[in-house]
């Protein structure tokens, strides 16, 4: 009764509130750059369109087929992703990963909301799901920068 107590307060209310209302949740028309990733342990996937302005993220848009805490975790990032450079998206990945893996701090502004996750540091089955979003953003700048560069 007890894991099943755990996993209860692990969906809370403001996990399936980010769920339920993904920001920049359609697909972009002329994307400088389009990833997509899969989880392969629960087959959750997230395909992730930007466009890059001046080194940052203009426009941005995904599509989310993940678990309440992929789509929450998606949820943060495509409210806090547009307007940050690569440097901005590679810390908030990394932070995130300490927040999981080493119950590291909360991650910085605007990925704060973050920090609603932390529930899900012992559920490590549920990691992959959560860092798709922030690591097809980056995968996303990178190509875009390639993409200019060429």
């Amino acid at each position: 009764m007890s894991g099943e107590t755990d996993l209860i307060k692990l969906y809370s209310s403001r996990i399936l509130a980010l769920a339920a209302d993904i920001p920049n949740d359609e697909r972009l028309d002329h994307p400088d750059a389009t990833v997509k990733k899969r989880s392969p342990l629960c087959g959750s996937t997230v395909t992730v369109d930007i466009t890059v302005k001046d080194g940052k993220i203009d426009r941005y848009g995904q599509d989310v087929k993940a678990c309440a805490l992929g789509q929450a975790a998606a949820a943060v990032v495509g409210a806090s992703a547009p307007g940050c450079t690569r440097e901005q998206i590679a810390t908030a990945r990394d932070q995130l990963k300490a927040l999981l893996k080493q119950d590291g701090p909360t991650p910085d502004a605007p990925f704060d909301g973050f920090e609603v996750l932390r529930p899900a540091r012992d559920y490590k089955n549920r990691h992959a799901s959560i860092m798709l979003a922030i690591e097809a953003t980056l995968e996303a700048m990178d190509k875009a920068a390639e993409t200019a560069c060429a």
